[in-house]
């Protein structure tokens, strides 16, 4: 009987062009670690982060532009839009694809501890987690509580970034007043807490009236206030700042779109 794995081994070399090589399951998972932190438009080889992982896993910057582009394809908001990633996608991509949406927050986490490896140093100085401070714990404990503050500093970055930095409902754009604003509560699902789809860039003022459930967020991404906000409809800041904006569409995100069952938690605690 012939040998059929050599055969199809010898099959898909055949194929592949002379000088490529298949990526490895560490080279994608940085690879997605980095499409998570910059925005659709800048995933392209001039961009100084891509050029930086070129130079870390030995690759060509187009080839991690390319990469990115095919785990853009799995993303069916982009897909909803007609913005498409590129083809030839492998089973590896799919699965680390999966493997990230399943679990934020432990495989981030891991992506850059693998991430400061390559770089020949640890996650703690790369995030400058003050180790003396922590409380006196050691081995999976002490982790969590890294993975921790290393996670809630990311979620930050990739939530701005998504929002193209500017808060999603204002438009206001000074990274000073941004936050990153949870829409189910951090406690709610420990796997979702890093997730993007969990996450609104708002300015501190309308982070509050979120977080005090005065401003939700429909599935169809209309913005609605209470009607508490109408008792004053009189003063000025509360019109702008609020009533002008009930019913109106968010500013969409670039890339991860907010999840509707974390929205239908905000919506349910709404005081409407």
């Amino acid at each position: 009987m012939p040998n059929l794995r050599r055969k199809n081994s010898v099959n898909f070399q055949f194929f592949m062009k002379e000088g490529q090589r298949l990526w490895t399951r560490e080279e994608s998972i940085l690879a997605i670690n980095l499409y998570c932190k910059i925005p659709f438009g800048q995933m392209h080889a001039g961009n100084a982060e891509v050029k930086e992982l070129a130079l870390l896993i030995d690759r060509s910057p187009g080839s991690i532009a390319r990469k990115l582009g095919n785990f853009a394809s799995f993303d069916p908001k982009l897909k909803e839009r007609g913005v498409g990633g590129l083809p030839n996608v492998s089973k590896l991509d799919a699965q680390i694809w999966q493997e990230y949406m399943q679990d934020w927050d432990e495989q981030f986490f891991e992506s850059e501890k693998l991430l400061a490896k390559k770089k020949h140093t640890s996650i703690e100085k790369i995030y400058a987690v003050d180790l003396e401070n922590l409380p006196p714990t050691e081995g999976k404990e002490r982790e969590r509580l890294v993975m921790v503050r290393v996670n809630q500093s990311q979620f930050r970055r990739i939530v701005l970034t998504n929002f193209s930095n500017q808060c999603c409902i204002t438009g206001i754009g000074m990274l000073e007043l941004l936050v990153a604003s949870h829409i189910a509560p951090w406690s709610k699902d420990s796997s979702n807490r890093l997730s993007p789809q969990n996450g609104l860039a708002l300015n501190t003022l309308h982070d509050k009236a979120f977080d005090r459930h005065l401003i939700t967020v429909t599935e169809d991404l209309k913005i609605k206030i209470s009607p508490k906000f109408y008792k004053y409809k009189n003063v000025i800041s509360i019109q702008q700042n609020f009533i002008d904006y009930d019913g109106k569409s968010l500013i969409a995100p670039k890339k991860f779109y907010p999840d509707a069952e974390f929205l239908k938690i905000h919506n349910d605690k709404f005081e409407g």
